[in-house]
């Protein structure tokens, strides 16, 4: 067990698994968590920190997840709860594609199809090993309203299983002050293009 003192709360993260923190990586995240989620309620109107704080306790593997989040770049933060399960929803809010994770093939099928200049990884075995789900492309146009993301990079986004079957996978963008979908070949990667992911708690 891992306590974690906040505002004269007692916090304990029980992360017993294989991917744990440290307590000083705990306390750190968690600070850096709370204070991008109060410079931006914008994002989560009505919603109280200490509503995240207790979720956060409650499930230490997302804690986890987030962390690697962040780790790569994607400045996680609350956008709202889940309309069905009522959890709790963390997306990548940096303002471009996160850095950590760029050149990347869309994914596993799309690396090995590549016969030579293989990138080191692919955005859906990354995103499963983070222990994070990439945005759709609904997703990822409801985070759009919450503020300008990827002016100069783009994101790739799930892929219908209709358009993958035939060999494209597709990500998006945002240029001229609207929200662009376009599509590549899987095996496609650029230093540009990321992806960005969200986790539920």
């Amino acid at each position: 067990m891992i306590p974690l003192n906040h505002g004269g709360l007692e916090f304990e993260f029980a992360i017993e698994m294989k991917n744990t923190l440290r307590l000083h990586e705990c306390g750190s995240l968690v600070q850096a968590l709370e204070f991008r989620f109060v410079k931006n309620m914008a994002r989560h109107p009505g919603m109280d920190w200490s509503e995240v704080l207790i979720r956060l306790e409650g499930d230490p593997e997302k804690l986890w997840s987030l962390s690697e989040m962040e780790r790569t770049g994607g400045e996680p933060d609350v956008v709202g709860h889940d309309g069905v399960t009522e959890k709790i929803v963390f997306m990548d809010c940096s303002p471009q594609t996160p850095q950590g994770r760029v050149s990347v093939c869309y994914d596993r099928a799309g690396w090995e199809s590549r016969k030579d200049a293989r990138p080191q990884n692919n955005a859906i075995d990354m995103a499963a090993g983070m222990g994070i789900q990439i945005l759709t492309e609904k997703e990822y146009r409801e985070l759009q309203n919450l503020g300008e993301f990827d002016t100069k990079t783009s994101s790739w986004v799930i892929t219908p299983p209709d358009v993958r079957k035939l060999g494209g996978a597709i990500f998006c963008d945002r240029r001229f002050g609207r929200i662009f979908t376009y599509h590549n070949g899987p095996q496609s990667y650029f230093g540009v293009r990321g992806f960005r992911g969200s986790v539920k708690i």
